[in-house]
Parts: structure tokens; sequence; C-alpha cells
């Protein structure tokens, strides 16, 4: 596969039993590429490895005054560097592709895992894991699939060396054939430990990242009570559990590099003076001499090739564990089943009684944001979690049973913290839509008038469109309040027979969230929409509202129905405690004792 071809139009169906059959069915993904750059490596490593021939024989040649010799010497020399050149030139450029190709198809099967579970991805597996495999993880598991072609092209380039130098000088090859197995294995007992040591390191160092992450999305509310440095202490702190996991880490990996240096150069000084004594003897000559000793510097490469792929394994095989496992997680049915047989229908979750009917606003309320974040999963086909079986329900048809673009066309979930990526806000609404709503319609519904303002001022270019306006990373540069109204503008856009927005509103003031209220309603005529809320304003615009209690639907009707039927309902809504409801309801008590003496 070329570089261009990337990324890969199906990554495949990835073989995640454990880390070790993850990496082999990676290699076994791209055995072309294998192929490829194990003949280069062969190329490269052989013309090394055969070198000391042709300088040994021009060695005899000057001692023998053999001209004839000296120049077939010379020749052998020029096909030889020619031949390594080219075989590491061509190495070079079969080694990056397979890394790269490893790697992205690591991470597409990744991308994809996380387009498939959405938010649930975070509630099954930590944010900063996440992060680690698809970034440090990645890199390892490529580099294994890398270097693995290029160690088997040092291992047959060093039985080759080994044998030919039994047959050439068999007292001094035998020394070698013997001491190089030991050398090679050597380091092997010590890899355990340093793997140990490195997955600590990385633990330490994924649980760092998440804790900077949630540092970096809270730092505006961090501000506002004064706790930049408690968090700053914490993460201080966890730098230097990091470095120092990093250090003791390193102290291994030094002491494996000062053997793989130790013991060859041992090997290197018993040749010379094994071989020396046999040259006084007059049993090789010198220029054999002079070949032995090219042919084992040449074996130093293979043995370090050989300890690469033992440290290439060790860091790949947790770094594939780990990946194994987040790309395990499965929805909880394969999604082949039958789709409703028309577009629509009513979106009921078994678990908790919760029902919206098709083409109504219906309006949700929780006491537990928890469990309101939970049921909100649930209702778009994402069972929040592993012990869930139940799906929603649309039109009669379990959501987790269609295909999984069939389902994220029907239902669109926007979480109670959107996430917005960096771009124009061109890009930001350039989403999968029906192509009914327009984008003007969607931003004026979302009362984003003032966020296009700001923009227009903002914009880089000075044409003052708004549309043209880089957006930074997360809308980091909005206020919270702009960010949720730009997130709801795309939801809105995007026109999905379902859409399930959780507390939509929240950072929002309560004039804007009137208008907002009345635009998603005119905006969403005949589609299906749920709010999860307990903003008196957006009830009161619902055309039903379901008070959930306990993980149950608990009453269903309207808004100022409910206020006055339902103590619990109104708890929520107007934030009462019990002894203000108990007080109000002694004042009603009284009032309605008065009212009958005064009859």
């Amino acid at each position: 596969m070329h570089l261009r071809d990337l990324p890969h139009p199906d990554p495949g169906d990835p073989d995640v039993r454990n880390g070790f059959r993850y990496l082999v069915w990676l290699g076994r993904m791209q055995l072309r590429g294998q192929a490829a750059s194990l003949l280069w490596g062969l190329v490269w490593m052989l013309p090394i490895g055969l070198l000391p021939i042709p300088i040994g024989m021009a060695v005899q040649a000057v001692v023998d005054k053999d001209g004839g010799r000296l120049a077939l010497a010379g020749g052998l020399l020029l096909v030889l560097g020619v031949l390594l050149t080219l075989g590491d030139s061509m190495l070079h450029k079969a080694a990056v592709t397979n890394w790269l190709v490893a790697a992205s198809r690591t991470q597409q099967l990744l991308a994809r895992k996380a387009a498939e579970l959405g938010s649930v991805l975070t509630r099954r597996v930590a944010a900063g894991e996440v992060v680690a495999v698809s970034t440090g993880d990645v890199e390892k598991i490529g580099w294994f699939v890398e270097s693995f072609s290029r160690c088997t092209a040092a291992l047959v380039s060093a039985v080759v060396v080994c044998v030919s130098l039994l047959f050439y000088a068999p007292e001094l090859g035998l020394v070698v054939a013997l001491a190089l197995p030991l050398l090679a294995l050597a380091p092997l007992p010590l890899l355990p430990k340093a793997a140990r040591r490195a997955d600590e390191q990385r633990a330490k160092a994924g649980r760092a990242t998440e804790l900077a992450s949630d540092t970096v999305a809270g730092l505006r509310v961090l501000r506002g009570i004064g706790g930049e440095e408690l968090f700053l202490s914490r993460y201080r702190s966890a730098s230097q559990e990091v470095r120092q996991a990093a250090v003791k880490s390193a102290r291994m990996w030094a002491l494996i590099a000062a053997l793989q240096r130790a013991l060859p150069g041992l090997l290197l000084i018993s040749v010379v003076w094994y071989g020396v004594s046999l040259a006084r003897d007059g049993r090789i000559s010198v220029g054999e001499l002079v070949t032995v000793y090219g042919s084992v510097t040449f074996l130093l490469m293979p043995l370090q090739h050989f300890a690469e792929i033992a440290m290439a394994y060790s860091f790949s095989k947790p770094s594939a564990k780990r990946a194994a496992r987040v790309l395990a997680l499965q929805r909880s049915t394969s999604g082949t089943g039958a789709e409703p047989a028309a577009p629509g229908g009513d979106l009921v979750d078994p678990a908790s009684g919760v029902d919206a009917p098709a083409g109504l606003l219906t309006a949700v309320v929780c006491g537990d944001p928890d469990t309101a974040g939970r049921l909100a999963e649930r209702l778009g086909g994402h069972p929040a979690e592993a012990g869930d079986e139940e799906s929603a329900l649309l039109g009669g048809v379990a959501l987790d049973e269609l295909p999984l673009g069939r389902a994220r066309a029907q239902v669109l979930v926007q979480d109670k913290d959107p996430v917005l990526l960096s771009g124009t806000l061109a890009e930001l609404l350039d989403v999968p839509s029906s192509g009914k709503v327009s984008a003007t319609a969607a931003l004026d519904a979302a009362q984003c008038g003032d966020v296009l303002a700001a923009l227009a001022q903002a914009s880089a270019d000075d044409s003052g469109d708004p549309m043209r306006t880089h957006i930074t990373e997360k809308g980091r540069s909005l206020s919270g309040g702009q960010r949720q109204r730009l997130a709801l503008a795309r939801s809105l856009v995007t026109d999905p027979e379902v859409l399930v927005l959780d507390e939509p509103t929240s950072a929002v003031d309560s004039h804007t969230e009137a208008r907002i209220a009345e635009g998603v309603k005119r905006l969403r005529a005949g589609r299906t929409t749920v709010v999860f809320t307990s903003s008196p304003l957006l009830l009161d615009r619902a055309d039903r509202v379901v008070l959930v209690a306990d993980g149950k639907a608990a009453a269903v009707g309207r808004h100022r129905e409910l206020l006055h039927a339902e103590p619990e309902y109104r708890a929520v809504v107007t934030r009462e405690t019990e002894e203000e409801q108990a007080v109000a309801l002694r004042a009603a008590l009284d009032k309605i004792d008065e009212l009958e003496e005064t009859a």
C-alpha cells in the first residue's frame, strides 16, 4: 500500500481477543509491505555482511602483491556498495510506509469505535486512557509492526554470515556461531521488568494528561472560585510522579543498552585475540583474519536489531492490549436487524417507561442530572452502562438493532457539554443534514445574533462575515452561553427525525431562553424533540412533560398541570425545599380555612 492511498477505505475487522493477536492481525493485513521491507532489508544488510570478503581479499592481494586479485576485490566492493546504497534508501521508504500504514489503521479503527459508541466510550474507558491509546500507544504499535520485517532481514543476514564463516574459517566461525545466540538472548531476562516500569510511566502520564485536560476545560470556573493553585499543585504532583517513573524506566533501559554494547565488544575482543594466535601459527592468513574481524563487526548490527525488536515488542504488547480492549467494546447487538417500514414513530425507553410521541416536543424532568444523562444516552441508542440490556425503541424497533448509520440519521443526542471543533463557523455548521433547515434558520432559532456580531468583529480577513471567522478549539474564545447556542444551532441544522437535547439552555439567561424555546418549537414542528430540562420557560412550551423519579416515569402531563398536582415535580422545577413546600402547603390550607369561614 502506498501512502497516497491513506486513509484506508476500510480498516478491516480486527482480532481483538488480546494484544498479541491484534499485533499479528496488523502484520497480516500488510503482508506486501512486510515482504517489501524484508526484501530491501536483505538487499541492504547482506552486502554489508559480505563487504569483509573483498576487503580481506584486497589485504591479502597487497600482501601477495597480486594486482589482478586487488582489481577484482575493488570491483566487488563497488557492486556491494551500489547494492547497499539502493537497499538502504528503499528500506527506509518501506519501513516508514509500514509504520504509517499500521498507525493509520489503528487510528481509523479507534475513530470508528468512537463514532460507534459516542460519549458512552468515555463512560466505559477513562478519557485519559482513550487519549493515550490514540497517541502514544499507536506509535508503539506502529513501531513493532515496522521493525518486525527489518529484524527478520537482520536474522537472515546473521545466519548467512555465520554459515559463511563456518566454511571460510571453521575455528573462528564456530566461536561466533555459538556466542551469537547467547548475546542475542542475554538482555531478555531484564525486558519484563523494563516493560513494567515503562507501563507504569505510561499509566501515570495518562493520569496527568487527564488531569491537565480537566483543568484546562474548567479553567474559567477555577478562576471564578480561586481554585487554580489547588489544581496546579495536583498537576505538579502528578508531573513529579511521571518524572520519577520515567527516571526508573530510563535506568533499566540504560542497563539493557550497556549490555548490548559490552557483550558484543567482549566477543569482538575474543575473536581478534584468538584470530591473532591462529594467524601467528599460520593456520589462517592475514586476509582471512581481516575478513573474520569485519564479519564479526557486521554481526553487531543484527544484534542491535534483535534488541530493538525485543524492546518494540515489550512496549507494543501492553499498548496493543489497551487498544484491543477499547476496540472490543461493542454496541449491545451487531446492528443488523430490520429497519422500520417507514421513518418516524414514537420513541420509547422500556427501562424507564419514558416515551416521546412522534411529531411532539416532549420535555423530561429528572431530579438527578446523572440520571438525565444516562436516559438521554439510552434514547439515542447508546446503552449508558454495560448492564443496560434494553434499548430504546423507535417505531417499535430497537435502535441498537438498526445499522449504525441508520440509527445515527434517525436520532441525534446533544450532550449537556457539547464540543465545538476548531475551524470557521461555516465549517462548524457543515454537518450531515436533511437539507431542509438552513444555517441561517438554525442560528436564528438558537438566538445566535449576538454571537454572529461578535464573530463578525473578530473576522481575521476584515470581511465582516461571521461564517468565515475562526473558532478556537472547543470554542474556548466564546462564553458558555455562546458555545451552547452554537452547538444547538448545529444540532438544528442536522434536522434528524428525533432530536434529544440535554440541558440545551443551562448557560443562557431567561429572556434568551424564552426566545430559544419558541424558536426550537417553531423550527422542529412536526418532528420529534425530547428536551431534558428543569427550566419552566422550556417546560411551559412543551407539548407534554414527563417526570422521572428513581429512574422511572412517575407522571405525564402539561407543565402547569404537573406543577399543581405533583409536589415532587414542583420541588424540582421551582427548587423548593421540603420545608418550603410544607410552609406553602400550610399557607394554602390556612387560606382555604379562611375562605370557608368567610363563606
